[in-house]
């Protein structure tokens, strides 16, 4: 087993272990660099010895407010240094972090905060509305709001909660951090919408967050001192572990709010961006920007991208404006990135599309993850690599997530056989690589969200016109793929597209709306089943 004869006095203690957190990271770069510029958000500017004392004030503020380790701390917050703050603040009390997606709807909001069990949550100015709403919608206590205005963005405080610097100003910044006795205590919760209508609560610890920001600095040939744009949302796998990882290297987190081209290239032309992460959206973003929306640089940009696999001709044209695209592939069930599209150096000589091909595959894992790879589903045997066979892309390794939260027969399911399940479809290359070929139970994922087809068909159900539907993707320029409606109406019954979707949208987020509705017989099995697939060739370009 890899013992020695006698291992007395080779015990683990104060000495020789300490469990593994990002949270070290942060601690670490106070000290080396307290002077560097670790945040900026518009004219603000924060040093690693500013960052970390509003850490420190923001969890004695928590601790003084009643929160306990163990307990949910939830924010309801764009990609603003609060979110950063927080990232921080929340573990170092002991408590977990619940970021969630405030592109939701109310009831979705509701649910989560009642599963997750609230005790406080961070909402930004804009979003109170939708916070307040889902409190109103709970059946169990409502968690305490803490309204985070941002008033350089238009949102000043409303007056009505305690707002967040208030909030900070009753911490203090001699608070002992609360770090973890087990590496394996629970650092972020993170609700995903999967497959199913009622989203599912990934428990994620600090040993594979740490793991993940170690990964990525080799992944991403970082070196000391990048300057890192938050694209990916911080609600979005945390970020995809980026925020906890920027202390490692003493590098700068540049907070952006609004994602759009002008915004990014401003931000790379004025601060420097040297990395950021993002969907194919993002990319397309960049590529169609109008001359006036752009700004020269002479670096090239480091880019993550996944969300969806990108086109290969996506891949093609955004390499001449200055940006190196990598794909990544991952869940939040694998702390986001959990494979790489390594480059080869045999494959130095490819171009054009050639080379946008090879960039186009999904990967190979990440270095924290002990294994990734495509087999059959039912058996569980490696599928044969002649980039022809199809599996399921499965994980195993420190990567991946510990369960889902209050759901054990859900997690026993994806754990079965010792691997993880992605339930995504992919083929495989003779050189190991993988790449994804189709996401498996109708998960469409639209700029990079996931939507639940299940959950939107339950929606447009409630129409009175409608009899049968069935919602699958639809490829679209823009956001890769959006949800399309097929519907058959009840007989004598009338309704419109622009109906049917105004009624969707007033029960449902704003990506998880049908953008279009198509009329007719819905084509079934013998034993009444839709035949997703053959709603989805009707959809593909001629």
């Amino acid at each position: 087993m890899g013992w020695l004869d006698d291992e007395t006095g080779l015990g683990k203690c104060a000495a020789n272990y300490v469990p593994l957190t990002p949270l070290s990271h942060l601690n670490r770069a106070a000290r080396v660099f307290p002077d560097r510029t670790a945040l900026v958000y518009g004219a603000t500017r924060r040093t690693y010895a500013e960052y970390r004392d509003r850490v420190t004030r923001l969890a004695s503020a928590l601790s003084k407010a009643g929160v306990r380790p163990g307990q949910v701390v939830a924010t309801l917050l764009p990609n603003i240094p609060a979110q950063a703050e927080a990232h921080f603040a929340v573990p170092a009390t002991g408590a977990v972090l619940n970021t969630i997606n405030i592109r939701l709807d109310v009831h979705t909001v509701a649910y989560i905060f009642e599963h997750a069990r609230a005790h406080i949550v961070l909402v930004d100015t804009q979003f109170l509305a939708l916070a307040e709403a889902a409190c109103a919608n709970m059946e169990g206590g409502a968690p305490r709001i803490i309204e985070v205005a941002d008033a350089q963005a238009g949102h000043p405080a409303s007056g009505e909660f305690t707002e967040y610097e208030d909030f900070l100003a009753t911490g203090d910044s001699d608070f002992d951090w609360v770090m973890p006795e087990d590496e394996w205590e629970s650092i972020a919760l993170n609700y995903t919408s999967g497959t199913t209508g009622h989203p599912k609560g990934v428990v994620v610890h600090h040993r594979g967050a740490y793991l993940s920001t170690l990964s990525q600095v080799v992944s991403w040939r970082m070196v000391m001192h990048p300057v890192y744009l938050t694209i990916v949302p911080l609600f979005h796998c945390n970020g995809w572990c980026h925020t906890w990882m920027m202390p490692l290297l003493g590098g700068t987190l540049v907070c952006c709010r609004q994602i759009d081209a002008p915004s990014i290239y401003n931000a790379i032309a004025d601060e420097g961006v040297t990395h950021f992460g993002g969907a194919p959206i993002v990319l397309n973003t960049l590529i169609n920007a109008p001359d006036s929306e752009r700004r020269s640089f002479d670096h090239i940009v480091e880019v993550f991208t996944a969300g969806a696999p990108p086109p290969a001709a996506t891949l093609a044209a955004i390499e001449p404006l200055g940006f190196n695209v990598t794909q990544v592939y991952g869940l939040t069930e694998t702390y986001g990135p959990g494979t790489e599209c390594l480059w080869q150096e045999s494959w130095d000589g490819s171009e054009g599309d050639d080379r946008a091909s090879l960039k186009a595959r999904t990967g190979i894992p990440m270095p924290f993850m002990e294994d990734t790879t495509v087999l059959d589903p039912g058996t569980l045997e490696q599928i044969p690599m002649d980039s022809e066979a199809q599996g399921e892309i499965m994980f195993r390794g420190n990567g991946v997530m510990k369960g889902y939260y209050r759901n054990p027969e859900a997690t026993a399911e994806c754990f079965r056989g010792g691997w993880f399940h992605t339930g995504d479809i992919a083929i495989q290359h003779p050189d190991g690589y993988l790449k994804i070929v189709d996401r498996s139970k109708d998960v469409i994922i639209s700029g990079g969200e996931n939507v639940s087809s299940v959950e939107v068909e339950d929606v447009l159900m409630r129409h009175s016109a409608i009899s049968l539907c069935a919602v699958v993707a639809k490829p679209d320029e823009k956001w890769g793929e959006v949800p399309c409606a097929f519907v058959e109406l009840k007989p004598g019954a009338e309704t419109t597209e622009a109906d049917i979707i105004a009624f969707a949208r007033a029960r449902l987020a704003g990506f998880k709306t049908p953008k279009a509705v198509v009329f007719g017989e819905l084509p079934k099995t013998s034993t009444g089943k839709i035949q997703k697939f053959e709603l989805r060739k009707r959809l593909q370009p001629a």
